[in-house]
């Protein structure tokens, strides 16, 4: 399903705008007279997917190898509500997401760096890859659901 890195892009980018969705309109339940419950369950689901957003924006900027500002601009679009499918788009039509994982070295002299070795090892083994990636947000997330939400209650 993730063979490249454009279709990994693509399904969390629309992931993160869905639950953009869920946020708003459980937003919009609670001022309605909703029970606040369903602004804890909205924001829960929008939070991990925005961190799973984040993590793959990372792994695929240097897979791609984008100057730093392109990075934070596909990182930061997560910040806006349904920003990700625009930079998503721009991204696409840029050609920044065209191409293969990098699985192995070839003659590129970055392809000698500490990181990119430490990406290729991981690219090469996905299930650790995804399972650090996976320990990593429910650490992140299990750390902000303690300190509370934006903004506090």
């Amino acid at each position: 399903m993730f063979m490249t890195p454009a279709r990994l892009y693509r399904v969390l980018a629309i992931a993160e705008a869905i639950t953009w969705t869920l946020l708003i309109s459980a937003l919009i339940a609670r001022a309605l007279g909703v029970d606040p419950l369903v602004v804890t369950i909205g924001g829960g689901i929008h939070g991990f997917v925005f961190l799973s957003y984040g993590a793959m924006a990372v792994l695929v900027a240097f897979n791609q190898r984008w100057h730093p500002g392109v990075a934070i601009t596909a990182i930061a679009s997560a910040i806006v509500p349904f920003a990700t499918i625009p930079a998503e788009i721009w991204l696409h039509r840029t050609h920044r997401l065209e191409g293969e994982w990098r699985l192995t070295q070839t003659d590129d002299p970055r392809d000698h760096t500490w990181y990119d070795r430490t990406m290729r090892w991981f690219l090469q083994r996905p299930w650790v890859l995804g399972a650090l990636i996976a320990v990593a947000i429910v650490t992140l997330y299990t750390v902000l659901l303690i300190v509370g939400p934006p903004g506090g209650k």
